[in-house]
């Protein structure tokens, strides 16, 4: 079912107009009787039917509404640091995706790709435009918000001891780390060159903690992918969070303590 965002919801009749209508009457041809579901502000989730095309304006009649589901209940800012070329887009598309609260893009003294403030401005538009995108295809209940372009130190002020950084060179374990933030964590990710130590330790003196994603090294696009998956299943946010797994003769190795390393 298609699915669509909104401030506001009036029910039982609903009014689509804008890009939204266009999408709807344009790109996916719906027909009247054909059903829908969007999200207010509220993160309820409103299942429709349409009632009626008319020009440029789709009007729904609102079947059923409840708290929508779809969102973790850990809430993830991706703090990344800027990758060369359109990598950020694909990073960008998969976070959401995955669960991220948030992305915030940082500048670190390893990325190659540093652009002027314009240049940064338009790719931050084309960023929360992908970040909606990727919020309707996999039915979130928010569109997680692309930030400005901020500073290693600044940003490590910011997420203070919610920080997580992943580093290349070791740290403790990802599920040992996640344990202590479930309810919000803050994701670092390095560039294509990682991080600096002296970045690693600004990160750690602002109460963060280094942690590690094991002995092989991912590329930039991989590891904030591979991390967010790791975060979201180990916080029962990714599958069925009672889901235990178990050895060969029945003991259970999935608790509130198991740990990625």
């Amino acid at each position: 079912m298609a699915w669509f965002f909104s401030d506001i919801v009036t029910t039982p009749v609903h009014t689509i107009t804008g890009e939204n209508a266009q999408h709807i009457i344009k790109s996916l041809r719906m027909k009247i009787g054909e059903e829908l579901s969007i999200c207010d502000s509220s993160k309820i989730q409103y299942d429709c039917k349409i009632e009626n095309i008319n020009g440029g304006t789709v009007d729904v009649t609102v079947i059923d509404s409840y708290p929508c589901k779809n969102e973790p209940h850990t809430k993830v800012t991706l703090y990344q640091a800027l990758t060369k070329g359109d990598k950020m887009d694909f990073i960008i598309q998969k976070s959401v995706e995955l669960g991220v609260t948030e992305i915030v893009p940082i500048l670190t003294a390893r990325c190659v790709s540093r652009p002027d403030e314009k240049s940064m401005k338009k790719k931050i538009e084309r960023w929360n435009k992908i970040a909606l995108q990727a919020a309707m295809q996999s039915r979130r209940g928010i569109i997680p918000i692309v930030k400005p372009l901020m500073k290693l130190n600044d940003a490590a002020k910011q997420a203070g001891s919610k920080a997580v950084v992943c580093y290349e060179l070791g740290g403790r374990p990802l599920g040992e780390l996640t344990e202590t933030r479930r309810s919000e964590l803050s994701l670092f990710i390095g560039s294509e060159g990682g991080f600096e130590s002296s970045e690693v330790e600004e990160i750690i003196n602002n109460g963060g903690a280094a942690a590690t994603l094991g002995n092989r090294i991912l590329r930039a696009e991989t590891a904030p992918l591979a991390a967010l998956s790791v975060i979201m299943y180990l916080t029962g946010n990714l599958g069925n969070e009672n889901t235990e797994l178990r050895t060969d003769n029945g003991e259970n190795i999935h608790g509130g303590n198991w740990s990625y390393s």
